[in-house]
């Protein structure tokens, strides 16, 4: 069981599966820049991230939707909130995660929810075994069953995550594609850091480059 100031952001899991250095740089070194795409989603986020309720009905069931639920496990050491949860009587709670772009084939977003989903069993002592993702392009909710090989992904990156920030270093990375959707390019300079780079030679580059701007 780990105690409140070991515990961990739900979100650096997501963090960590996108980029192993985006999240050291964001969990280690407090760093952090918004972008077009990080302040939609901010935007759409609005409404989920005001804690509240509300009751309505679906059918012949009545459905209590909770935003900004809080979140904790102290036997995986996460902590967060779950943008909504819906209760239905008969069902198991299901948390919902709401994300600005469109369904997406890695596992970012299916190891985020279900992070939520482990967090909710252990505080209502209870089994879980299907959350949802709300994609705001689509409109459409996305199934994501909490099956076993999901639920030791969760524990392994957490595991992962924990690991990195207690070895308090930012780590290498070659520069990729996907680096241009990141907030933090300006601040993680990957082109800068990955095998076989020469710092001095990099850092010398860098000043011609700018010498050169300013002349």
């Amino acid at each position: 069981m780990y105690a409140d100031e070991d515990l961990i952001p739900i979100a650096a899991l997501q963090h960590h599966l996108f980029c192993a250095r985006q999240c050291a740089l964001i969990h280690v070194d407090g760093l952090w820049a918004e972008n077009r795409l990080t302040v939609e989603g901010k935007v759409l986020h609005e409404r989920s991230d005001a804690p509240g309720h509300r009751t309505r009905v679906v059918g012949a069931d009545r459905v209590r939707r909770v935003r900004a639920m809080p979140l904790i496990s102290r036997r995986l050491g996460l902590v967060g909130r779950a943008d909504v949860v819906e209760f239905r009587a008969g069902c198991a709670p299901r948390p919902i995660e709401h994300k600005r772009g469109r369904p997406k084939r890695l596992e970012h977003d299916r190891v985020q929810v279900a992070a939520q989903a482990l967090c909710l069993e252990e505080m209502l002592g209870l089994r879980i075994d299907v959350a949802e993702l709300f994609y705001h392009a689509t409109r459409h909710r996305q199934a994501v069953d909490i099956d076993s090989a999901l639920r030791a992904q969760v524990e392994a990156v957490a595991v992962a995550v924990r690991e990195g920030i207690e070895r308090n270093v930012i780590p290498v990375f070659e520069k990729q594609a996907k680096c241009r959707r990141c907030s933090l390019l300006h601040l993680c300079l990957p082109s800068g850091t990955g095998p076989c780079r020469d710092p001095a030679a990099y850092l010398a580059r860098s000043v011609a480059i700018s010498a050169s701007a300013a002349t």
